[in-house]
């Protein structure tokens, strides 16, 4: 049974949507980033970067463990594990790697710095929140124009490419964004929000969501000196 060391962030969601919907037998591992968990030493036995999620399959290739870091590397993993998710015509193989790395390179560090500066730095940086959320409306203007000519980022079918940007798109207010400017995204949005295993996915810890202010002392872990000590 796969380990899924997470929390429920989209990068987590990421990698439970994925298990859901590959139907691979798995066990969730909360990892509580906000208390410091993601410093523990078993944790760092996984990953060095500290950062979830991570997975640990007993059953990996040749029959070895298998330790494995990085949302994206998660769900190559996982595709190719489960045989689906992943095209299998090595030009369609390419388009949905592509669209992945997109997601990986572009949306998740630009969101996430958007919602640092917007919501949690301690001095409020009009030029940082500006330029980050015009990079937000950016991507979202990349992902109309592939939407509009597409069913899915990788083309006619569903993978891995909109396993791992569907967490980022969802709850837009958070990040100033009106789906009612990206027709196509929120048709795409909608069409994934309604499936059984993403429902499943994004439910997997939710009673770990934050709903309350952040404390100082998670803000030390999150922000402060404590995620650059050595380790």
């Amino acid at each position: 049974m796969i380990e899924a060391w997470s929390w429920p962030t989209p990068n987590g969601h990421k990698v439970h949507i994925a298990l859901e919907e590959t139907g691979l037998p798995y066990r969730v591992v909360p990892v509580n980033i906000g208390k410091g968990e993601q410093f523990r030493p078993d944790f760092l036995a996984i990953t060095p970067n500290h950062r979830i999620p991570a997975i640990v399959d007993p059953e990996g290739p040749g029959g070895k463990e298998m330790r494995l870091f990085e949302s994206g590397a998660i769900l190559i993993y996982l595709a190719e594990k489960a045989g689906m998710l992943i095209p299998a015509d090595p030009a369609e193989r390419y388009t949905c790697l592509q669209w992945l790395m997109f997601q990986m390179g572009g949306v998740g560090p630009m969101f996430g710095q958007y919602g640092h500066f917007n919501n949690y730095a301690p001095e409020k940086i009009p030029y940082a929140i500006e330029r980050y959320a015009s990079e937000v409306k950016r991507l979202h203007r990349v992902l109309e124009k592939r939407l509009s000519e597409a069913e899915y980022l990788a083309g006619a079918a569903y993978s891995i490419a909109d396993i791992a940007t569907f967490p980022w798109i969802r709850n837009p207010e958070r990040r100033g964004i009106d789906l009612a400017e990206f027709p196509s995204v929120r048709r795409w949005h909608d069409a994934i929000a309604a499936r059984p295993a993403v429902q499943r996915g994004v439910a997997v810890l939710s009673e770990n969501q934050r709903n309350a202010p952040m404390t100082d002392a998670e803000r030390e872990v999150l922000f402060g000196k404590t995620q650059f000590a050595a380790r």
